[in-house]
């Protein structure tokens, strides 16, 4: 579909789709995507006929996304893929070492995993000592075991997971999700995000921001505590109505500046966001703050144990987030020093992560479950690549691209699935390899949205979070 004629800027007269487009960055077509309640209409051809009969679309499973994101690079092959071969062959050189290319330049001999696996559930899944509380919810867990990414350097990578391309300026997955579906909250944005109050992730704000989309789909960073946004309260001097009144004289003299300069995306979104601010400012504390939430909640999170405190409080207020009608929640975990990216002593680093992280999700998890909520809410756990077989020295494992695991739960998902398998070390995805573009289009369908057909016009041709490629993983599909 297209969203835009690449000569709309030489038009005398725009067709009422194009003037919604235009409109308030985006947000007239937002408007009316939530007043007719689908999101055909955003995917009706572009005419002034707004009941234009749409191709059919995937039927939404999942009305919400909240992703796990494990910054670094997680080791599957020592929490979910249990590789027997890697232990028979421990110590051994690698046949392909010479012509491998890795990360730090070092290539040791295999390393078998320093933790011991267990199968849990009826589909008998190999889970790591490391994941005891997750380990109880395969059965509602879809695991890709097949994954791999274009690079091996992390800021690259975590482009590509977060955009699906290795460079800068491209519309994050979370932008594309609200720009096709919009926010069912009019109070909070449609796509937030949460990091580790250790530090922001390599890569920073581009990660998840709109790129070429209307500046309104980026993600809005919410930090714990009674202010999630800094700058929202107003002054303690300056009253509700006098704020109102402050804001309607603003907006009198922003429109006319902008009658002036006619098609500034950026002007008009940065006037729309102080509308969804002020709104804000009433809806956004209260959404985070947990006093309402019970103790056996709270501990249900791990936020009585200091190790788990700050993950599983980031959970809880993602849990709350998506139940307001947030689209997308993506929830990280490692910052500067302190993520999964375990070049040396991989047994420690995993091990303080995964202490971090276990109780929170396996509680996300059971508290969406009985909530009803599940069933609606996509759960994705995962990082930008894997880590190698090889030992890189010290107990570490090298990034590895080639083969790495991610999983899926709720939101269609169907539970006690694996999906694709690495070889029979763990280094390259060797039976139905999935690429970004993959999970990427798997998580649209889930929502409802043909990755085929979400798409943005820039400088002349059709841009998609997929690119010109990618498939939905049907057989993870409940």
């Amino acid at each position: 579909m297209n969203w835009q004629d690449p000569t709309e800027h030489t038009k005398r007269f725009w067709s009422r789709r194009d003037y919604l487009v235009r409109s308030g960055s985006g947000f007239g077509l937002l408007g009316l995507s939530a007043l007719l309640g689908d999101a055909d209409a955003l995917a009706a051809q572009d005419s002034d006929d707004l009941s234009a009969v749409p191709r059919a679309r995937p039927v939404a499973r999942a009305k919400s996304v909240i992703w796990c994101f494990m910054y670094g690079g997680p080791s599957g092959i020592d929490l979910f893929d249990h590789k027997p071969d890697l232990v028979k062959h421990h110590g051994k050189l690698f046949a392909g070492a010479a012509e491998l290319q890795t990360f730090s330049g070092k290539v040791g001999p295999l390393m078998r995993p320093p933790f011991t696996f267990q199968r849990y559930g009826q589909s008998g899944q190999s889970v790591s000592e490391l994941y005891p509380n997750i380990a109880r919810h395969v059965d509602s867990i879809a695991f890709v075991k097949s994954c791999f990414v274009e690079t091996n350097v992390h800021d690259q990578a975590l482009f590509q997971v977060n955009t699906g391309m290795t460079r800068l300026g491209f519309p994050s997955a979370g932008s594309w999700i609200t720009y096709g579906l919009g926010s069912e909250s009019r109070n909070l944005p449609g796509y937030i995000v949460m990091y580790d109050p250790r530090g922001i992730p390599v890569g920073g704000a581009p990660l998840w921001s709109s790129g070429f989309l209307p500046s309104i789909h980026g993600g809005t960073v919410f930090r714990s505590g009674a202010s999630p946004i800094l700058n929202l309260q107003r002054p303690a001097q300056v009253s509700a109505a006098a704020q109102r009144r402050q804001l309607d004289l603003l907006a009198a003299m922003n429109s006319d500046h902008r009658r002036a300069r006619p098609g500034e995306e950026a002007l008009e979104a940065r006037i729309q966001s102080f509308e969804l601010a002020f709104r804000m400012q009433a809806e956004a504390p209260s959404a985070v703050d947990l006093s309402d939430e019970t103790d056996e909640t709270k501990r249900l999170y791990g936020i009585h144990e200091p190790a788990s405190r700050s993950y599983g409080t980031q959970l809880l207020m993602a849990r709350r987030l998506v139940e307001r009608g947030c689209r997308m929640v993506q929830v990280y975990s490692g910052g500067t020093d302190s993520d999964w990216d375990s070049h040396s002593n991989l047994e420690v680093n995993h091990r303080l992560r995964a202490r971090e992280t276990d109780a929170p999700i396996a509680g996300l998890l059971a508290d969406l479950k009985r909530r009803g909520l599940l069933d609606e809410t996509l759960v994705v756990w995962g990082g930008e690549f894997g880590r190698l077989p090889m030992s890189e020295g010290g107990g570490g494992r090298d990034h590895n691209p080639h083969g790495f695991l991610m999983w899926m739960a709720g939101g269609g998902v169907r539970g006690g699935t694996s999906y694709g398998a690495t070889d029979e070390i763990g280094f390259r995805a060797a039976e139905n390899p999935v690429s970004v573009h993959d999970v990427h289009a798997t998580i649209l369908h889930l929502l409802g949205l043909d990755h085929t057909r979400l798409t943005y016009r820039h400088n002349g041709r059709d841009f998609r979070l997929t690119d010109v490629s990618g498939n939905v993983i049907q057989e993870i599909l409940s």
